[in-house]
């Protein structure tokens, strides 16, 4: 199994490299940088919080951001849009979109860690227009087609 190399540039000297936390970790964790000691997010608010550093995904991966589950469960503090996808041809910073679904204000602190990455790869499909598509056993079934549990 091929291991990628993801390269990290500081933006700010402060920031904090990401890092996996155990030999098995599947995420590395981000870290916040923040221009103050600390930013407060009222509940139901969304806010972009950076991570003072840059980086060179390979081609053929991609960087997943999602949740830590101990702020998500705690907290309500989550990603909207997680998994959010960071592409290998971006070169600025990285920034954590979170939100707080929790019912009291949260305060992430500079240094916290707040979000998780995993790097994964990607395939890139051929698209073909069609007049037809094959038949299945679900067909054109949507959301809960296929049980109600």
């Amino acid at each position: 199994m091929h291991t990628p190399l993801l390269q990290i540039r500081k933006l700010d000297a402060r920031a904090t490299v990401p890092s996996y936390q155990s030999a098995q970790a599947a995420g590395l964790d981000l870290s916040a940088c923040l221009p103050e000691a600390t930013l407060v997010v009222k509940p139901g608010e969304i806010v972009l919080v950076p991570c003072g550093f840059a980086m060179s995904i390979p081609i053929g991966y991609e960087a997943q951001v999602r949740a830590r589950s101990g702020l998500a469960s705690k907290h309500g503090i989550t990603v909207p849009n997680g998994p959010g996808t960071i592409d290998s041809d971006y070169r600025g910073e990285v920034k954590v979109a979170i939100i707080n679904l929790g019912r009291e204000a949260y305060t992430i602190t500079h240094g916290q860690r707040i979000a998780q990455m995993v790097v994964a790869p990607v395939a890139h499909a051929v698209v073909k227009e069609v007049e037809s598509l094959d038949d299945t056993a679900r067909g054109s079934g949507g959301f809960g087609s296929t049980g109600a549990h």
